[in-house]
């Protein structure tokens, strides 16, 4: 690949905000990919490289961004040094619409095009001014997931949310609720995002509550560490178990079957279309007329083979 990646330090007063860029092949066309995640978050190395390919293939410069930690005011105060820098286009996730909207219409109003990705709503999105959204309708992708798990006999489940903060993210939880036509109540534990505490967490409800029939975590955090208490305690195979998004130990547990089910929101179409759409309208004036949904999509056991080769790089 001709595309150098490279690191940049940021202020201290910016949070030390991680930045990867490639080199232009373009003169003056830059965009900045501004996510929510925390650098110990590996499910957004397939991000990372959405937004490579992209820069590499339409001749432009590319940079991510991220709080080191995942604290949404860094977050905040990131998306502002961004618009600062004057970018072509910012690309970047709402985790948080109270926290993050003022940034972002801030960006807007000096006349930067903006794209929300991964995180958000398209009320949201039309609220803050940005050109569109490119990601997963949660609550949609969750209800499926429950309607799916409804047909297959579950009644009841835990869903183990590892950012409870972000309430974007909880609407997968909600609409797997609805999906399964039973009340979320007290279904959905806040597990934090330490690999040990989510493991003993989803030990101590399953233990509690040893009649619940399924599981339902939200991505590679919160899922690796329940692969672990699910087995552990003997119930791999036994607890229908599903997961947003995948990762390498996320495709192993649905290749052995402890995982019955991985929905893939496509995180590489995420990053890389943006790029392609923002370029396009900077040089064309054209742009899509809709938001794009990347997912969801569903991963079984017999529809491995991509995903397994691609798992954590491009899948």
């Amino acid at each position: 690949m001709k595309t150098i990646v490279k690191t940049i330090g940021v202020a201290a007063a910016f949070a030390a905000a991680s930045l990867t860029a490639t080199t232009a092949l373009a003169e003056g066309e830059r965009y900045v990919l501004v996510s929510h995640a925390p650098d110990s978050d590996s499910w957004w190395n397939t991000i990372k490289n959405g937004i490579a390919l992209a820069g590499e293939q339409m001749d432009v410069e590319v940079e991510y961004r991220n709080p080191p930690t995942g604290d949404l005011a860094d977050m905040a105060r990131i998306i502002d040094q961004a618009a600062a820098s004057q970018p072509n286009g910012i690309i970047t996730t709402l985790a948080d619409f109270d926290v993050l909207s003022g940034p972002i219409r801030a960006a807007v109003d000096q006349g930067i095009n903006v794209i929300i990705m991964n995180s958000g709503t398209p009320e949201q999105v039309a609220d803050v001014g940005a050109l569109m959204f490119v990601g997963q309708p949660e609550y949609d992708a969750g209800h499926a997931a429950g309607m799916r798990a409804a047909r297959d006999g579950v009644e009841s489940f835990v869903c183990v949310n590892h950012v409870i903060s972000n309430t974007v993210v909880g609407e997968r939880c909600r609409g797997f609720a609805d999906g399964l036509g039973v009340d979320l109540g007290d279904s959905m534990i806040d597990s934090g995002q330490d690999p040990a505490e989510i493991k003993n967490r989803v030990t101590a409800y399953l233990t509690a509550n040893p009649d619940t029939d399924a599981i339902l975590t939200l991505g590679p955090t919160s899922a690796d560490p329940t692969i672990q208490a699910v087995k552990e305690m003997g119930l791999d195979g036994e607890i229908y178990f599903g997961t947003f998004d995948l990762g390498t130990e996320i495709v192993s547990a649905i290749k052995d079957g402890t995982i019955n089910w991985g929905i893939d929101q496509q995180p590489f179409l995420q990053a890389y279309l943006p790029v392609v759409v923002l370029t396009n309208y900077d040089r064309f004036g054209v742009l899509p007329g809709n938001n794009i949904n990347s997912g969801p999509g569903f991963v079984t056991v017999d529809a491995l083979s991509k995903v397994e080769e691609f798992a954590g790089e491009y899948r």
